[in-house]
């Protein structure tokens, strides 16, 4: 495995850029997630948000790692919870002209990118990612030139100008499927950002890649030794590990997937108990679905050891319904792409959803064939 190391302390950002030092770290981010409202205030400020939504033609999408009330919101309204680039997708088919998008700066960028006549709005510009933060796009160029040769996917975690820069644009649901078909083309791959997304993809693929050196300060936090030791204690129940997760913790998997493969192996398992390693956020969803079985949280640190994030991304979590209410009162914090990178940012997103698209209709005609063949 060939791996190109660029490393990105989190905790101590590049102050040059004095508007975005403050919210680079774990540490300011968690600062800025606000207070809890009451039963009583949170009541009035959903009410007050339903009514916001509906006199500005606005839909609401929300991430599965946001607050509770933030995912039931957007359903309850007409919304959607769901991964990035579906949040995307949905915003740009839905007929409301205003988007509402919680969870981190390049989801909102990616709602732009492929809703460029849209408003789109957020509780929080300064909510990003360690991923993003972790993937500059001056030195992401350069190791891009220093690797001509080379195929330049991008995973939906980055910035519009480091995805402007990408041949092609991944989720964890699609990586695999991708590297695959290029691979079986004789491409070589220059993989970004995040390094243990992309060493699952090479293991389990074979492909020739080059990694840019990210991590999820969420993902990269869960620790295999005490994994086991939870395994131990629970016997019967089933791991399932989102792949930004280091390899050892990948290993002691059930099942490896994105957010949505989480949710569909919780759903269709023949177990009643599971250790899930990915963002707590998505244990509301989990036990929504699964009102029977009961989930872990996969452990992120051990005896006398500290987290940074303990398995919620506090940028995720500054996420509100005060936060809502201010945007759609205000209509501030909106998402701006400037139109000609929106445009170059677009290309890798649309080539990836060209190639879901077709890969769906040839395993829709695969599973017509078979059942035509069986009758």
């Amino acid at each position: 495995m060939k791996t190109i190391t660029i490393a990105v302390d989190y905790d101590q950002p590049d102050t040059s850029n004095a508007a975005v030092a403050g919210v680079c770290s774990t540490r300011h981010a968690w600062a800025r997630v606000p207070v809890e409202p009451t039963p009583t205030e949170r009541a009035a400020l959903k009410d007050k948000i339903r009514g916001l939504l509906k006199a500005k033609n606005a839909v609401m999408v929300s991430h599965y790692y946001v607050h509770p009330d933030l995912q039931d919101l957007a359903e309850e309204t007409g919304g959607l919870v769901s991964d990035s680039l579906e949040m995307a997708r949905f915003g740009r088919d839905h007929a409301a002209q205003t988007l509402v998008v919680s969870g981190v700066k390049f989801m909102g960028e990616t709602a732009k990118i492929l809703s460029p006549e849209k408003r789109v709005l957020m509780p929080d510009l300064d909510a990003t990612c360690s991923l993003d933060l972790g993937c500059p796009i001056d030195e992401f160029s350069a190791f891009c030139d220093a690797h001509p040769d080379r195929t330049v996917l991008v995973y939906a975690n980055t910035s519009a100008a480091v995805k402007a820069r990408a041949d092609w644009l991944v989720t964890s649901s699609c990586a695999l499927d991708i590297v695959r078909a290029l691979k079986d083309q004789g491409q070589k791959i220059l993989w970004a950002p995040d390094r243990h997304l992309g060493g699952y993809i090479q293991r389990e693929t074979g492909a020739d890649m080059v990694f840019w050196n990210g991590a999820c300060i969420v993902h990269d936090e869960f620790k295999a030794f005490e994994l086991e030791a939870l395994k131990k204690e629970h016997p019967g129940a089933k791991v399932l590990v989102h792949p930004e997760s280091p390899a050892d913790v990948v290993a002691l998997a059930d099942v490896v997937g994105s957010t949505s493969a989480i949710l569909l192996a919780a759903r269709d398992m023949d177990a009643n108990t599971f250790i899930i390693a990915t963002d707590n956020g998505m244990m509301h969803k989990l036990r929504t679905l699964n009102p029977g079985k009961v989930f872990f949280e996969a452990p992120t640190a051990g005896n006398s050891a500290t987290c940074k994030s303990c398995a919620h991304c506090p940028w995720m979590a500054m996420n509100s319904l005060a936060g809502l209410v201010h945007v759609l009162e205000i209509g501030d914090h909106e998402v701006h792409v400037e139109p000609a990178l929106g445009l170059l940012a677009r290309r890798p997103i649309e080539r990836m959803l060209a190639f879901t698209a077709a890969q769906k209709m040839a395993q829709a005609a695969g599973s017509l064939q078979a059942h035509l063949g069986a009758a």
